[in-house]
């Protein structure tokens, strides 16, 4: 006999029906092949795991969001994974063991006992990228830089990237020599942005008073590619530890705005995503439509000491459900077309056309001194400057010029 409402799923878990799954499974081989093209080998790692392996590292955090139930083979707890990152890592450390870089993929849905506060899904399908074994800069912004393409091969625009680094907190706390309680409690206040909490805290503490003045402006240190030199001035009584992060990050971006001139970067000094486990460089992306990070990473090095080896390791994840929604809705937005753009040396224009063709429109760029036009290509619409923006316009009575 069948049960009341029995069709119903438990509070955050989704089923997809044809149309979506069709789309999420379009994309996601779209991203494993270009995660495929960079060289990053793809690994599937199990669903359930001992929860001492699951909960290593990075998945400290993770304790409450990990669904926990004892083995009735070996009476060992077992957890549901609710992060694939430690698992990779082990991989890496242990299965592995190459002393060259690896770049690991991997694509798998994660559980999490409680659902994110504004997408609410407690069943995200977790994609991303690690590279084990260098300790440069230069890996950060590969892993960046792959970030940003598999957002455009999602069909996101308008992409905004934020910056942090974690050493510069780690480095000040310990300038201050604060206890372990001491640290947690300013990295709560940090995180909620709490200002009068933290200007409460400072002032019980028995600590140098520079190091306490630069505590204090931390939050401040919130903006543009202006921060650095601000935090350079603001942090000048900091060890050499904060100065060489300060530097790091300033690299970091540099090389970013040379590869994507149109991206907008921003910097917050006091973001301590994943503070507990990163070591480094942070980072986020971000756009317009949602009041969150879509993809986020960061430098997490010796996570595979637990397994047996200490590796520089770099990486992000995303919800790859999250990006297929984004990604769809812009694309119901601006069904497939074919696009005429013009030729014009422009840095705006040649990203807007890379994001397009992401997204599968076909975009032909004319080419100079070239007859034809977008009737006589079968285009049906124009890539056209409006108001320093490049849009789309559909041809209906319009002529092109």
């Amino acid at each position: 006999m069948q049960q009341k409402d029995s069709w119903l799923l438990p509070e955050g878990i989704e089923e997809l029906l044809p149309q979506e799954a069709a789309y999420l499974e379009s994309l996601r081989q779209r991203i494993l092949q270009l995660f495929t093209c960079w060289g990053y080998e793809l690994v599937i790692p199990p669903m359930i795991d001992f929860i001492d392996s699951l909960l290593t590292g990075s998945g400290h955090d993770l304790d409450l969001q990990t669904f926990q139930f004892t083995d009735q083979i070996s009476g060992k707890t077992l957890g549901l994974r609710a992060d694939m990152t430690p698992q990779v890592a082990r991989m890496d450390a242990h299965q592995l063991k190459r002393e060259c870089p690896t770049r690991l993929c991997y694509v798998g849905t994660v559980l999490h006992t409680r659902g994110d506060p504004l997408e609410k899904t407690r069943s995200p399908m977790q994609i991303g990228a690690e590279l084990y074994g260098h300790a440069g800069i230069e890996s950060d912004v590969e892993v960046i830089c792959l970030m940003l393409e598999m957002l455009a091969q999602s069909g996101l625009l308008h992409v905004h990237l934020d910056l942090g680094h974690v050493g510069i907190f780690r480095a000040l706390s310990r300038q201050a020599g604060m206890d372990q309680n001491q640290e947690g409690l300013l990295f709560d206040i940090l995180q909620r942005k709490a200002k009068p909490e933290l200007e409460e805290l400072m002032a019980e503490l028995d600590i140098n008073e520079d190091v306490k003045a630069m505590l204090l402006k931390l939050p401040e240190l919130n903006g543009g590619k202006e921060i650095i030199k601000k935090a350079t001035s603001v942090l000048a009584k900091a060890d050499e530890q904060v100065k060489l992060a300060l530097a790091n990050l300033e690299a970091v971006a540099e090389q970013l705005s040379n590869r994507f001139p149109s991206l907008p970067i921003s910097f917050d000094l006091a973001e301590l995503r994943g503070y507990h486990y990163h070591t480094g460089v942070v980072f986020a992306a971000f756009v317009p439509t949602i009041g969150r990070e879509i993809a986020r990473g960061g430098r997490y090095d010796n996570i595979g000491a637990v397994f047996g080896r200490a590796r520089p390791a770099t990486g992000f994840s995303a919800d790859l459900k999250l990006l297929a929604l984004l990604g769809k809705q812009t694309a119901q937005d601006q069904a497939n077309q074919r696009i005429l753009a013009p030729y014009q040396i422009d840095d705006s224009l040649t990203e807007k056309i890379r994001d397009l063709r992401a997204q599968g429109h076909c975009v032909i760029q004319r080419l100079p001194g070239q007859i034809g036009d977008a009737e006589e290509l079968a285009c049906t619409a124009i890539l056209e400057l409006d108001q320093q923006t490049w849009v789309v316009s559909t041809l209906k009575n319009k002529i092109w010029k």
